[in-house]
């Protein structure tokens, strides 16, 4: 028996979407599952742009699910759209795919070297193996099979009958004009996913108009080359014989509409179609479906007189940027995909991302030095859930990034820092034996006994570091001591180095380190090391790291100073502070 749904006094979006979503379900199809949905075309990597079509129901949909009502989340794989260009940079391609431009992408080879049968199947899976680990449940439908085993045939051959009803319809949007372009003064991976998101085809797609014998709505793949370049010649209501020609190969036929299964709805139709059939509750879209003429827009009337249905509840998300982004092994030629920040971050943090931002809020997913900081803010808000001073609204959203209402997801026994275990991985390169060394002295009344413990957040510090920090950025420790710099210290600069060592022993640990670090410079300037800093003190401060930093890495910059003591060990501090 579904929990009776509460006009939550919950001030996340998600509530207050679900409470909308049931109450629509209600009236329209009470004692049936919820239906929420998502559209994703595998016509190339499929990115982080991309994924909040994914997020935001399937959000919605688990919020449902918590309060015990049944909830479909379908993914229709888009993969019997129309190839459109070849993309630049994926490995494996080249210009000679471009001879099958029009084709449906299940029937465009897989780039070379794939383990996959075509094109579409090979981009999908990449984001298949990222929605398993990152918990979402969904029904994936993939439109190549439901066109060409006549599971549309009715409404295929309704919209034809409607045909003229569905050209006046669209006639009242084709003059609206599209919204101006952004100028371009965003930086470059904006422009790319501002790009990417345009491209999804909703906007500008087909609609079926401009053939010299009427509308249709209606476009076959040729019988011959198997493209969409065709044009349809004639149609006859009753018996259902539609003729057609191809503009690239020339090939004609004529065929029966109703035994017919090679070709699809202009999208401005297959929408709408999709959301009567599917009887679709909640499905947000893109900004681009969101301007005048555009398929949303446009595919509320159609769903409405074409259909007999209801249009979605559908918000409309923003943009996702990306923060820093190196070049990614996996989407070259493109924005990064949800593989890619699964690489460097853990799947309820980039949850987390989705789930505290409104959908019609951009953000930004760092690949930079910032998923440090983001990091941190992960663990205070953690800390905050587990002492009971979190805010109801940031204790939802870290809910729902922890957890779905089928359990709780993998997690990090020991979640270590990040940006202390990105440092020691960049000190060590990765070496298991010294890597527990140090990671079991950051705390030694409690220490690591195993990397495990500190996995999978440790892997993905590492992945972080070895594929996002350019190399010039790593930290080399000095093999030597940098006895040029030693010998030209005034009084002042030796002193305060032979505090620091004095000090090693007694405040071995990342606490401990931390208090000499920042208590030398007030030692020397005549305070308490527990003073409270002053302008003048913090000046001193960042003197006396950029010392070590140069003495140590030869460099005025570098990991946190206490985690880089650390890794390098007392002994060779000592050697290289010139003991």
């Amino acid at each position: 028996m579904p929990i009776v749904a509460q006009s939550s006094t919950e001030t996340d979006w998600v509530s207050r979407f679900a409470d909308e979503v049931i109450a629509d379900s209600e009236r329209r199809a009470p004692g049936k599952p919820v239906v929420v949905a998502s559209g994703l075309s595998p016509s190339g990597p499929i990115h982080l742009g991309n994924l909040r079509e994914v997020m935001t129901p399937h959000l919605v949909a688990d919020e449902i699910r918590r309060r015990g009502y049944e909830v479909r989340h379908l993914i229709s794989w888009d993969d019997y759209d129309r190839y459109r260009k070849v993309p630049a940079g994926v490995e494996g391609v080249d210009d000679s795919w471009g001879e099958y431009i029009g084709k449906p992408l299940t029937s465009v080879p897989a780039p070379a070297g794939s383990a996959y049968p075509d094109w579409a199947a090979h981009f999908k899976a990449a984001m298949v193996d990222a929605l398993a680990e990152l918990g979402v449940e969904y029904d994936g439908i993939s439109q190549t099979e439901q066109y060409t085993t006549g599971v549309y045939r009715e409404q295929i051959l309704h919209a034809m009958r409607n045909r003229a009803k569905i050209d006046a319809i669209l006639d009242q949007y084709r003059t609206k004009k599209a919204p101006a372009k952004p100028q371009k003064s965003q930086k470059p991976v904006e422009e790319a996913e501002l790009e990417a998101a345009e491209g999804s085809g909703a906007a500008a797609e087909d609609d079926g108009s401009g053939g010299t014998a009427g509308y249709f709505p209606y476009k076959p793949y040729c019988g011959q080359c198997g493209k969409d370049l065709t044009t349809v010649t004639s149609y006859d209501d009753d018996t259902t014989e539609l003729a057609y020609v191809c503009t690239a190969c020339g090939f004609g036929e004529t065929v029966r509409l109703s035994e017919f299964n090679r070709g699809k709805l202009v999208w401005k139709v297959d929408w709408p179609m999709r959301w009567a059939y599917e009887g679709v509750i909640f499905e947000p879209s893109g900004v681009d479906h969101s301007s005048p003429g555009s398929s949303f827009v446009v595919g509320g009337q159609i769903v409405r007189e074409i259909f007999d249905g209801v249009q979605p509840i559908g918000p409309m998300y923003a943009f996702v940027g990306i923060s820093g982004m190196a070049k990614m092994s996996s989407s070259r030629g493109g924005v990064p995909t949800p593989a890619d920040a699964l690489k460097i971050m853990e799947a309820p943090l980039l949850r987390w991302l989705y789930a505290r931002r409104r959908p019609n809020q951009s953000f930004k997913i760092a690949f930079d030095q910032e998923i440090q900081r983001l990091y941190d803010e992960w663990d205070k808000l953690e800390s905050k859930v587990a002492d009971g001073s979190v805010l109801p609204a940031d204790a939802a959203a870290y809910s729902r990034a922890a957890r779905t209402a089928a359990g709780e997801l993998p997690r990090t026994p020991r979640p270590l820092p990040y940006r202390t275990l990105a440092s020691v991985v960049d000190i060590t390169a990765g070496a298991e034996e010294q890597t527990l060394r140090i990671l079991s002295e950051l705390d030694p009344a409690n220490p690591l006994n195993s990397l495990d413990e500190a996995r999978p957040r440790l892997d993905r510090a590492e992945n972080w570091i070895t594929t996002q920090v350019p190399a010039d950025q790593r930290t080399l420790v000095r093999e030597e001591p940098d006895t040029e710099l030693l010998g030209s210290l005034d009084d002042q600069g030796r002193e305060s180095l032979r505090l620091l060592m004095e000090g090693l022993d007694t405040h071995w640990s990342l606490d401990g380190l931390t208090t000499l670090v920042y208590g030398v410079p007030k030692v020397m300037a005549g305070l308490e090391p527990d003073a409270k800093p002053t302008p003048e003190l913090k000046v001193a401060q960042r003197t006396f790291f950029a010392l070590l930093y140069r003495l140590l890495v030869s460099r005025e910059t570098g990991p946190r100073l206490p985690t880089l003591l650390l890794a390098v060990g007392a002994d060779r501090v000592r050697k290289l502070l010139g003991a």
